[in-house]
C-alpha cells in the first residue's frame, strides 16, 4: 500500500454522509480516506473501490467484516454502492499502532506487552471459533491509546479460515514484538521466552492462541502479585473432591445461621460513608428490538442497578469458606461445572480484595469494596447468583432493561471502573449504571451470533468496559469458553421472570 496525503475539497467528492478530508493510502484497487461523518460529527475511515475495478470480491470482504461482533475489533459502520461506486465506512481506531510506537522508539514494559498480547489472542480465538478468514496480522493492526485501551483493525476477509492463518500470525508477532519490549523492567525473560515459543523455538508443537492467552495470564499475575500478600479471611478453601448432596443438606442450616450473623456484622464494619448502594430496577413486560433487528418479548422482572461489587463477592466467598468446613463448598455450583474448577476465587483475588478494603490503587485505578468484582468466569457468576436466589440475566433481559431506560443506547457515555455509589454519566433514565462501560458482563444463556446464524449458540458477554468500550452499551461478544476471565469482566443479577 502506498501512503499518500492528498487533501480533498468539499466540492470534489462525497460518500453519502461521509465527507472526505484526506486520502491516506492508495492501492491498485482502493483508496483509504480520512472522512467526517456529517450527521454525528465524528471522524471515520472510508475505503473506496476505484472506478472500473470488479466489485464482487470487495463487497464479499465488506460483508465478512460487518459480521464481526467483538469489542476489541474495529466496527464497520456502513457499506454503500451508488452510481457504480462502492465504499464502506469503518471505525477510526484511537491511539497509535505498535508499529508506530516501535518507529518512535517507545518501549513497553513486559507486563503491559503480555496484556496486549493476551487481548490480541482473545480476538483471534473469536476468529477461530467463528471460522473467520483473516488477512495477515502485524503490529500495524494493533492500536493502543493513551489510556491503554487496545483495539484491533478488522482484518476479516471473505472465505473459509485456513489452518495456517493462526500459525502465520502467531509466528509473525513472535518475530516483531521484541522491538516493542522494554528490556529494563521485570518480566523480560518470561516475555522473551513466550515470544520465542511463538516463533516455534524450543517447542515440539506450534503454540495455539488459547495457549498464548493462558501464558499471558500467568505472566500478568506473576508480575502483578506481590511476593508476600496476606490472604484475606474471605479466601475460600480449595476442595479436593465434591461431597455428596445428603451431607451438604445436613450441615447447611447450621452454616446458614453462621453466615447470616457474619454477613450482618461484616456489612456494618465495611460499609463506607457516602451515597447508598443502588438497588433493583423493575422492568415491565413488553416487546423490545435487539441490535440484530429482532423483536423479543420479555416478562416482568427486576435487574440489579449495578454490577456485583467486590464487597458483595467477598461475602459470597465467606459463605463458601464456612460451608467448606462441613463439606458444603459445592452447594451453589452449576451441575455441569468442570471437575477441574475447584473454587470460585477471582483472578488475583488476594491483591484485589486487600486493595479494595484499603481504598488503594489497583493498577492505575483507585478502587474500594463498592467497585465491580472482576476476574470471574461464568461458573463463578452462576454460583453467586444461585447463592443470592437470583439468576444471570439473558441477553434479551439485559437489552430489554437497557431499552426501557434509553431511547438511544449508543449515546450512553462509557465510564471507567468506578465504585457503584459514585455519580456517573453512564446511567439510564430508569437507574441502571455501567451498561456502556465500567465492566463487561456475563449473561445467563448461550445465543447464536448474528454473524454466524448457522453456528452453535455461544455464551454472550455484553456491554462495553473501561478497557474495551467497543460499541458501548450495544457491545456484545460470543465466547465458547465459560472459564474466560478478564480484568474488565464481571456480572450483574436479576430476579423474577419465573427463574428465581
Amino acid at each position: 500500500m502506498n501512503n499518500v496525503h492528498e487533501e480533498v475539497g468539499e466540492a470534489e467528492k462525497k460518500f453519502g454522509d461521509y465527507l472526505p478530508q484526506e486520502c491516506l493510502a492508495e492501492t491498485e484497487t482502493t483508496r483509504t480516506w480520512l472522512a467526517k461523518q456529517v450527521s454525528v460529527g465524528r471522524m471515520v475511515l472510508v475505503e473506496e473501490l476505484k472506478e472500473g475495478v470488479e466489485s464482487e470480491e470487495f463487497i464479499a470482504n465488506v460483508r465478512a467484516k460487518a459480521g464481526v461482533e467483538h469489542p476489541l475489533v474495529g466496527a464497520i459502520y456502513e457499506a454503500t454502492m451508488e452510481n457504480g461506486i462502492c465504499h464502506y465506512a469503518y471505525e477510526l481506531l484511537p491511539g497509535e499502532t505498535l508499529s508506530d510506537r516501535a518507529r518512535h522508539g517507545e518501549k513497553i514494559k513486559a507486563q503491559r506487552l503480555v496484556h496486549i498480547l493476551r487481548r490480541v489472542a482473545e480476538a483471534n480465538i473469536y476468529y477461530e471459533s467463528h471460522g473467520n478468514a483473516t488477512a495477515p496480522l502485524g503490529p500495524d493492526a494493533i492500536h493502543v491509546d493513551k489510556h491503554g485501551v487496545i483495539r484491533l483493525k478488522n482484518l476479516v476477509i471473505a472465505g473459509e479460515r485456513l489452518p495456517d492463518h493462526s500459525l502465520r500470525d502467531v509466528h509473525k508477532l513472535g518475530e516483531v514484538l521484541e522491538l516493542n519490549l522494554d528490556q529494563h523492567h521485570p518480566g523480560v525473560t518470561r516475555c522473551l521466552t513466550l515470544l520465542s515459543w511463538m516463533r516455534g523455538e524450543d517447542i515440539t508443537q506450534p503454540l495455539k492462541w488459547s495457549q498464548i492467552r493462558g501464558y499471558c495470564e500467568q505472566i500478568e499475575q506473576q508480575l502483578a502479585t506481590p511476593s508476600q500478600v496476606v490472604a484475606p479471611p474471605t479466601a475460600a478453601i480449595r476442595p479436593v473432591k465434591k461431597n455428596n448432596f445428603v451431607w451438604v443438606v445436613a450441615v447447611l442450616p447450621v452454616a446458614v445461621i453462621a453466615v447470616v450473623f457474619l454477613s450482618l456484622s461484616k456489612n456494618k464494619k465495611q460499609q463506607p460513608s457516602g451515597a447508598p448502594l443502588p438497588g433493583w430496577v423493575k422492568i415491565k413486560a413488553g416487546d423490545y428490538d435487539t441490535p440484530d433487528g429482532l423483536r423479543v418479548s420479555i416478562p416482568d422482572f427486576t435487574i440489579a442497578a449495578c454490577e456485583v461489587t467486590i464487597g458483595d463477592y467477598a461475602d459470597f466467598l465467606e459463605t463458601l469458606n464456612i460451608l467448606a468446613k462441613e463439606g458444603g463448598q459445592t452447594t451453589f455450583d452449576h451441575p455441569d461445572q468442570p471437575e477441574t474448577k475447584i473454587d470460585h476465587m477471582p483472578d488475583d483475588w488476594e491483591k484485589l480484595y486487600l486493595t479494595a478494603k484499603e481504598g488503594g490503587m489497583w493498577g492505575d485505578r483507585e478502587i474500594n469494596i463498592h467497585s465491580p468484582v472482576v476476574g470471574v468466569d461464568w461458573w463463578d457468576a452462576f454460583a453467586y447468583a444461585k447463592w443470592k436466589k437470583s439468576y444471570l440475566p439473558t441477553q434479551e433481559h439485559w437489552l430489554g432493561a437497557l431499552m426501557t431506560g434509553s431511547k438511544v443506547p449508543s449515546q450512553i457515555p462509557v465510564s471507567d471502573m468506578l465504585p457503584v455509589n459514585k455519580e456517573t454519566e453512564d446511567r439510564t433514565s430508569n437507574g441502571l449504571l455501567g451498561m456502556a462501560g465500567s465492566v463487561s458482563e456475563w449473561t445467563g444463556e448461550p445465543r447464536t451470533s448474528p454473524s454466524n446464524p448457522l453456528g452453535e449458540p455461544l455464551w454472550v458477554i455484553i456491554g462495553g468496559s473501561y478497557l474495551n468500550p467497543g460499541k458501548g452499551a450495544l457491545s456484545r461478544e460470543w465466547v465458547a469458553d465459560r472459564m474466560t476471565r478478564r480484568p474488565d469482566l464481571g456480572f450483574r443479577i436479576g430476579k423474577g421472570a419465573g427463574k428465581n
